[in-house]
């Protein structure tokens, strides 16, 4: 766990794009919105966006940087050095596990703190244990689903574009960057909640919406992002490689000089 935190710390853009980046939109869209009320939602903006922005930057410590940064480390080498050290592979794998949760939980604290200080953000203390037992479950959900983008990944570049390539529309139709308003198709809702990326939002940002019981622990949202992280996880263990993918050997062609014939 240590070393893993110590090459997030020693990676600008890891932690720009997981700590800095979802605090820039946030800054952006208070200043673009105002911090004025979401008339279909019944709660204002930095009370909308501050958790919404919270479960971005933990799904970026857990599903991104899990699934790229071991991606990486396999085209690297490092896994294959590691696998044939005495560490159990799990303890191996289990430290990028606890790293990413405690970087997600440090974005997410960061996150609420800034909306607090600056925004006039409203923390219901009666809301925190559904919080975090939200929290937990979706990052542990999302940190499975890194181990298999990283599992099915032919490489660190092939990772980058999966993970990037799912986690940002998804964050749109799922509520995160734009909240779903009731002129939305409801077959795009339909689609978002296929996903675990709108029932994480949705749980959170629930723990901070006046309008419902802010101590309500969403055992259906929770479930869901359960079952996905226990079928991301089977799945990346049964095809996990420690490393690099190799194809099938190939022979070059080559012309040969016939045999000369016998005097």
């Amino acid at each position: 766990m240590r070393y893993e935190l110590r090459i997030f710390s020693r990676t600008p853009i890891s932690a720009f794009f997981t700590i800095i980046f979802p605090l820039m939109i946030f800054v952006i869209f208070a200043l673009i919105f105002g911090n004025n009320e979401i008339e279909y939602l019944g709660i204002n903006t930095a009370q909308y966006y501050a958790p919404s922005l919270a479960v971005y930057a933990a799904v970026s410590a857990s599903y991104v940087n899990i699934g790229i940064g071991t991606a990486y480390q396999r085209d690297e080498g490092i896994l294959k050095r590691a696998r044939g050290t005495p560490l159990p592979p799990w303890i191996f794998l289990g430290g990028k596990v606890a790293a990413a949760t405690l970087v997600a939980a440090i974005g997410t604290i960061l996150m609420l703190a800034v909306g607090v200080a600056f925004y006039g953000l409203k923390i219901y203390p009666e809301a925190i244990p559904a919080l975090v037992l939200t929290f937990f479950v979706g990052v542990g959900c999302f940190a499975a689903l890194g181990l298999l983008v990283a599992a099915v990944s032919s490489s660190g570049n092939a990772a980058t574009a999966i993970a990037n390539a799912t986690l940002l529309p998804l964050a749109f139709i799922s509520g995160v960057f734009i909240p779903l308003g009731p002129e939305a198709p409801e077959w795009l809702e339909t689609v978002a909640n296929i996903f675990p990326l709108a029932h994480f939002a949705s749980a959170f940002i629930a723990g901070f919406s006046p309008i419902g019981d802010v101590s309500a622990i969403h055992w259906d949202d929770l479930a869901f992002m359960a079952l996905w992280g226990v079928v991301g996880l089977f799945l990346a263990i049964r095809l996990f490689k420690w490393e690099v993918p190799t194809g099938p050997a190939k022979v070059p062609w080559r012309r040969t000089k016939e045999p000369a014939a016998a005097p």
